[in-house]
This record gives structure tokens, C-alpha cells and sequence, in this order.
């Protein structure tokens, strides 16, 4: 009995079977899957057909995007096809090759056609770059080359050239690139290998030289907070090098703080993903001293949207160059930066045994994906606390000459 446009809606595979197939007319039938994830059953169109005595199928679409008339349709047309003695699978890959021969296929082209394809979902500032390296890097020496002719050692050869000027990290990146544009190509049938993944990069590159942060030994940490209090400076300076020292976030995420993403009640800062480099959601537990900061800093600055507005343009953050310049006029040139608290706050509290995994989401090191992340930027948030509010009694300690008592021997 042919099919109902009723019955292929309500076609569903049997629990414990792997497909189930139900039949119009002529050869075709509705193969249904079991449901996915998503609680939706894939439904296949398929044409059964004979040809030189050998079973064969056509694929014809997905039901309900092609409808039983269409199915019905594209039937009837592979079935002149095969009366006039073509095979239809055989045309459809003829077809497809035929398409194939009149793109362009050098690689910058193709390059092109990833960029379009990938650059969907990420930032502008961000695609944009990926794409300027590409025409400042890579097209100009295998930009021309079809992609199908570059090898490993044609692509070692254009990474090398970025590193001889020392962009080590850039020519990586280079390479990692060209390896996606290379699984485009695959995926479109264009090359039958990804030449990128040959060779490592790491067996042929150089690795590049990490970056240390200038900091001070934790010894020199009190004599810091004491100048720190003492400065002369401006005093939402002075406020910030303190909630630095107490929050030790990146000095970016400082600057860029604002009032709405502050609960002082509830003495948390939680930071957007937007605003953090692992771009997931980021909570940071206050210590008492570091809300005292921050209600001292409300006083001063009112209810702006921006904690530190830049002494020019309020509407944008002060400068990360005025902790800098703060340090320098404290004798610290060269010796410490902001980044350097998180690296003392690091080497101290792993000493005085907090557990890693704590100390390093404080840090936001952890990479979430993006599924994971809403869930997990609040894990372990009552060790968390503890752990910072531990932080700025030590703080008030060091900073008032106070015998530091390990935390094992208390």
C-alpha cells in the first residue's frame, strides 16, 4: 500500500531495531533510524533498483525537507535515467565531479572558501585577523599552487619562512590554519590526504619562548603592600593595585570591572564570559578587606558604570599601563607587573597547601567547552571563599610584620 504524507509524519522506528524501512510504489521506501539525542528520528528517502542482475540504492533526501511528491518526483526521473541505460548513482558522482573541475582549486581559492565556511560563529576582530595572516602570510607563497599538488614539505617550507623572522607563535598558527583549510578540501573532495598532518609542526618548528612575568620573590611581597598603602598617587590607583594584590585577576579583567557585575552583599564579582580570556563565566569570591576596597572605591567614584574609568575618556577603562606606572614610581620598574600577583598568589598558596584544582580555577587556567562551562565556573565555590579569604588575612599579616603561620602547622 503506497504511502500517506500522514503515515511518512508518523513513521517511527521500532525500540531495539537499528532502521525500519516502509514502502510506497516503484522502489521507494521511507527508512526510518532510531531517535536521536535530539528525541527526532532520521527519516531517509532511498530507490531500490536493479542493475546488470546487482541490487543497488539511491539516495533521494531527507524526509519531511523532501516530501513524499518530491520523493516520488526524483523516482520517476532516476528511473528514465536508468531505462536510458545510465546508472543513476554513476551520474550523481559524474556530476559531482563535473561541478568539482569547474571550481577554482588553487589553494588560496579554497583558502577562501574555508574562511567563508568557518567564519560563522567567531568574532569579527578575531576572523578578521585569521584572515590577514592568511594574505600576509600564506597566500603569497602557496596561494597559486593547486591545492592539490602541496605537500608537507611545500608547507614546511612557507612555515619556515614565518619563522625566520622570529613570529614563531604566528608560524604555527600558519600551520594549523592551512591544516583547516586542508580538511575543507577533503571534506569537498578536492584532495584525498591532509598534507598538515604529515609532519608535526612540533618536529619541525621551533617552539616558541614561553612569557615570565616580572615579579617579585614572596619575600618582598610585604615591603610591596606597604608601599602600597603609602602611595601618593591617585587613590583609585591605589585601590586597584589593593584589590589586584587581593583578587589577583588578569589586569585586563580589572580594569575593564564594572559595578553590575558586583555583589557586595554577597561578596561576589562574577565576570562575563565575554570578558575573560578562557571566554567562560568567572566568579571571584571577596575577601572582607577586598569589599572594604570596594565600598571605599564607591565612595570616591560613585555608581559609574566602570570601577576605573580612564582620566580622559570616563566612558573607557583607565589604561593597563597606570599599575605600571604605579610600580615604576614605586621603585618596582622592571621587577613586577600586575600580572605578577597571580603568579605570587600561585607559588604561596600551593605552598601552604591548597588543593591545585582550586587555586587554578581562581586563576581561571581551566579550559571549559562550551557546554560544560555554565556549569562549571561555579565549582568549588565554598573552597574557593575560604581559600580567599585566607589570601587577605595573609596579606594583612605580611603587610603589618605579623609571624606568618603555615597553614599545615595551624
Amino acid at each position: 500500500m503506497p504511502l500517506t504524507d500522514a503515515a511518512c509524519k508518523n513513521a517511527r522506528c521500532p525500540e531495539g531495531r537499528p532502521r525500519e524501512r516502509y514502502s510506497d510504489s516503484g522502489g521507494l521506501y521511507l527508512e526510518v533510524q532510531p531517535p536521536a539525542a535530539s528525541g527526532r528520528s532520521a527519516k531517509h528517502w532511498r530507490w531500490k533498483y536493479y542493475l546488470g542482475g546487482k541490487e543497488k540504492r539511491l539516495s533521494l533526501g531527507v524526509y519531511p525537507d523532501v516530501t513524499l511528491a518530491e520523493a516520488r518526483k526524483a523516482r520517476d526521473k532516476a528511473r528514465e535515467l536508468l531505462k536510458s541505460g545510465t546508472d543513476p548513482v554513476q551520474a550523481r558522482a559524474d556530476a559531482r565531479l563535473a561541478k568539482l573541475a569547474t571550481l577554482e582549486t588553487n589553494f588560496e581559492a579554497v583558502g577562501r572558501a574555508w574562511f567563508e565556511h568557518w567564519r560563522g560563529p567567531r568574532s569579527k576582530r578575531h576572523a578578521d585577523y585569521v584572515l590577514r595572516r592568511l594574505e600576509l602570510d600564506v597566500f603569497p607563497v602557496i596561494g597559486k599552487k593547486p591545492v592539490v599538488d602541496i605537500t608537507a614539505p611545500i608547507l614546511l617550507a612557507m612555515a619556515k619562512k614565518i619563522e625566520a623572522r622570529g613570529a614563531l607563535d604566528i608560524a604555527r598558527r600558519a600551520w594549523q590554519t592551512c591544516g583547516q583549510v586542508f580538511e575543507y578540501a577533503l571534506a569537498h573532495g578536492q584532495i584525498e590526504r591532509n598534507p598538515s598532518k604529515d609532519v608535526r609542526p612540533g618536529s619541525a618548528l621551533k617552539a616558541r619562548t614561553k612569557t615570565h612575568y616580572a615579579r617579585l620573590d614572596a619575600k618582598e611581597l610585604p615591603e610591596l603592600l606597604r608601599k602600597t598603602e603609602a602611595y601618593q598617587g591617585a587613590a583609585h590607583t591605589r585601590f586597584a593595585m589593593q584589590l589586584m594584590a587581593l583578587t589577583f585577576v588578569r589586569t585586563t579583567e580589572l580594569i575593564g570591572a564594572r559595578w553590575g557585575e558586583f555583589d557586595l552583599d554577597a561578596a561576589e564579582w562574577r565576570l562575563p564570559a565575554e570578558r575573560m580570556k578562557m571566554k567562560a563565566p568567572h566568579i571571584v569570591p571577596l575577601s572582607t578587606q577586598a569589599v572594604e576596597v570596594l565600598r571605599c572605591l564607591l565612595e570616591i567614584r560613585g555608581t559609574g558604570d566602570l570601577l576605573f574609568p580612564g582620566e580622559r575618556l570616563h566612558d573607557r577603562p583607565m589604561s593597563n599601563g597606570t599599575i605600571l606606572a604605579a610600580l615604576r614610581r614605586m621603585g618596582y620598574a622592571g621587577r613586577m607587573t600586575g600580572h605578577g600577583y597571580r603568579g605570587i598568589a600561585s607559588t604561596v598558596l600551593h605552598e601552604q597547601g591548597f588543593e591545585h584544582a582550586h587555586i587554578e580555577l581562581q586563576l581561571a587556567h581551566m579550559e571549559r567547552d562550551a557546554v560544560s562551562a555554565a556549569y562549571n565556573f561555579a565549582t568549588y565555590l565554598p573552597q574557593r571563599r575560604k581559600m580567599m579569604q585566607w589570601w587577605a588575612d595573609h596579606l594583612d599579616q605580611l603587610r603589618r610584620g605579623a609571624k606568618v603561620i603555615s597553614l599545615r602547622s595551624a
